[in-house]
């Protein structure tokens, strides 16, 4: 197998995806993961669909043989889609790094993704890539700023967030992510002395086609990275579940863990996913993502955009997927030069990110 790339949770709600892209595109591709059933069926699938696929399937713990499996398999590149990052260290980067191997994940974990630069040295020394955060925040979030920054002056706020569809596939490692978090003070956004709680600060946003939806305080790495890279004063990220009952119980639940009750969230993770999956008939397969910035145009005059991606039929997990795949994309191609250790800021382009969702439910709306 020449030049493959190695999926780690390969099978998983986001794994599954990125390898059907980058086997449509005739990249080979290795399944890997601790489960052989998941891991088989899914090889199965792809079959099905690529005949000719080159894809293999690896089985082992990451955090105890990836070093020996690097230099069994040889990959090329490896994307991480093993989460919650919120509590991951960079053993596994550092060991991509040691193989001379391309390192990409899917993090959305603040200080994850905004401290990965501490590995640019080694990165460079052994002539790799390593890019944390490849995912829709801060992947596509930046491509959209990027790609619309040239017609604003300053950016005096930018309020934005991801709702997705009740019915849409949901990953463990993101309801992790999201407990880790819930009613917990989250780490101050530079240049505010407010203090936000995970899930708090409600309010409404409206959606086209969508219609209302709750949205709520969350961490990610953008709240870092942005006011500095585009002189923000002011940024505001949430999340929000289709369904008002879901939203707002895990609302209830924030001010639970708020009041200091020692409840491990995290621990009932699998637990309140199924639960979770009982509201399915209320809601609907369809998603969507906001991002309303205003500021100043180049004249010095009030300007405000309003950028929506709609997201139908069940395809709003396709998004996050995205930036791995352009970027292990490049790398096989060795069309990427990039060599050092950073947060996927402005790394993926907005057309290349909306030409990779071509055939997918997806549409951008935009309003000035």
């Amino acid at each position: 197998m020449n030049h493959p790339v190695l999926i780690l949770g390969g099978y998983g709600n986001f794994g599954q995806r990125i390898a059907h892209a980058l086997v449509k595109a005739h990249i080979p591709v290795i399944i890997a993961g601790r489960h052989q059933d998941a891991a088989d069926k899914l090889a199965r699938s792809i079959k099905q669909t690529y005949p000719d696929a080159s894809i293999e399937i690896s089985i082992f713990d990451i955090q105890t043989q990836l070093d020996v499996q690097l230099k069994k398999l040889t990959p090329l590149v490896v994307i991480n889609t093993c989460g919650p990052f919120q509590t991951c260290d960079y053993s596994i980067p550092k060991i991509c790094i040691a193989n001379h191997v391309h390192y990409i994940d899917l993090a959305d974990a603040r200080d994850f993704v905004t401290d990965i630069s501490i590995l640019d040295s080694d990165a460079k020394a052994n002539d790799v890539l390593v890019v944390s955060g490849a995912s829709t925040v801060p992947g596509l979030s930046s491509a959209v700023l990027e790609h619309y920054k040239k017609e604003f002056s300053e950016i005096d706020s930018l309020i934005y967030g991801i709702s997705p569809g009740q019915q849409a596939p949901r990953g463990l490692a993101t309801t992790q992510a999201i407990l880790t978090y819930l009613g917990k003070p989250l780490k101050p956004v530079p240049g505010s002395k407010t203090i936000r709680y995970g899930w708090q600060d409600l309010y409404r946003q409206d959606y086209p086609e969508l219609g209302r939806r709750w949205m709520a305080n969350c961490d990610i790495p953008d709240l870092d990275l942005f006011p500095e890279r585009y002189a923000i004063k002011r940024i505001q990220f949430s999340a929000g579940m289709e369904s008002s009952a879901l939203h707002l119980g895990m609302w209830l639940l924030s001010w639970v863990i708020r009041m200091g009750i020692p409840i491990n969230l995290v621990r009932h993770a699998q637990f309140l996913l199924n639960m979770s999956n009982y509201f399915n008939w209320m809601g609907t397969p369809h998603g969507g993502m906001h991002m309303l910035i205003e500021g100043k145009d180049q004249n010095g005059n009030p300007k405000t955009l309003k950028w929506f991606l709609i997201a139908k039929n069940g395809d709003g997990p396709q998004i996050p997927c995205v930036p791995a795949i352009v970027l292990a994309k490049k790398l096989i191609a060795r069309a990427e030069n990039e060599r050092g250790a950073m947060p996927c800021v402005g790394m993926v382009g907005l057309g290349e990110y909306l030409e990779e969702l071509k055939g997918f439910a997806i549409r951008v709306q935009t309003e000035q």
